[in-house]
């Protein structure tokens, strides 16, 4: 078998979470035509549900929508619960969902702060634990976070003092849980975006007028596209990656390079 047939996810099971649009429909794409059933996690049930159907439609897989709200305990168990009752068991998956609000720090309201922390951070920790117990009670798995690369660099012009935090936490947290189950078999890994072009940026009113200025310091001069994030997340979901665990990924056209 060569390299690329390795790289299939026959017969394997995940979820993305935030997965109705954006970064998350596009590798819950990548998962189903690599050979996955997936599961479209969205807050958005409607969006959600079309999501799902046309990946279904596409790639001939099992591709269910579940509404859940990533930062309460009870909805991600019973999520993960439906998941390994619909799909048949959990091999993988994206913690990708995620918000941004940009205020600066001296105006920005403690509860826009926890706000961002809860969904950032916070829910990538119920997610990641969640399922990572069931992973590690049926063989392994693996767990891919969605950090970003304002982990790594405080970005301008915009304030984002919020987003930037808890995108760092989810890379320290990504090698912790890395290290505590490596002996259990389930890897944990992150990708750091750097700017992408979303739909979420497109309809900002407040973020389109920076895209020029983004675009002018990037060495690549542009935005990465969703889809060049597809590839690193079916890698590290399929087994040719079994000994990369604990490592994040940053994916942003060499923006964070000076």
């Amino acid at each position: 078998m060569g390299i690329v047939e390795k790289m299939r996810l026959d017969g394997k099971a995940g979820f993305v979470t935030g997965a109705a649009r954006g970064i998350g429909k596009r590798t819950a794409t990548a998962f189903a035509e690599a050979g996955a059933d997936v599961a479209i996690v969205d807050m958005d049930i409607e969006e959600a549900k079309k999501t799902a159907a046309e990946l279904a439609e596409a790639t001939g897989r099992k591709v269910i929508a579940i509404q859940t709200d990533v930062t309460v305990e009870e909805q991600v168990q019973a999520m993960v619960d439906q998941v390994v009752a619909e799909l048949g068991g959990l091999n993988f998956c994206h913690a990708n969902a995620g918000i941004c609000i940009n205020a600066p720090a001296s105006e920005m309201t403690y509860a826009q702060w926890l706000k961002v922390i809860n969904v950032n951070l916070n829910s990538v920790f119920l997610t990641d634990t969640i399922a990572g117990k069931y992973m590690m009670a049926h063989g392994g798995g693996s767990i891919i976070n969605t950090a970003s690369m304002s982990a790594h660099i405080v970005n301008v012009p915009q304030p984002q003092c919020a987003y930037n935090a808890s995108k760092a936490g989810v890379i320290q947290l990504t090698k912790s849980l890395a290290v505590e189950w490596a002996k259990c078999g389930v890897r944990v890994n992150s990708i750091s975006p750097g700017y992408i072009a979303t739909e979420l940026i497109s309809a900002s009113e407040f973020l389109k007028p920076l895209i020029e200025r983004w675009n002018a310091y990037s060495p690549v001069g542009r935005m990465g596209t969703p889809e060049e994030l597809m590839s690193i997340c079916v890698y590290l979901a399929g087994d040719t990656s079994s000994f990369t665990t604990g490592s994040d990924f940053i994916i942003d056209g060499a923006f964070t390079c000076f």
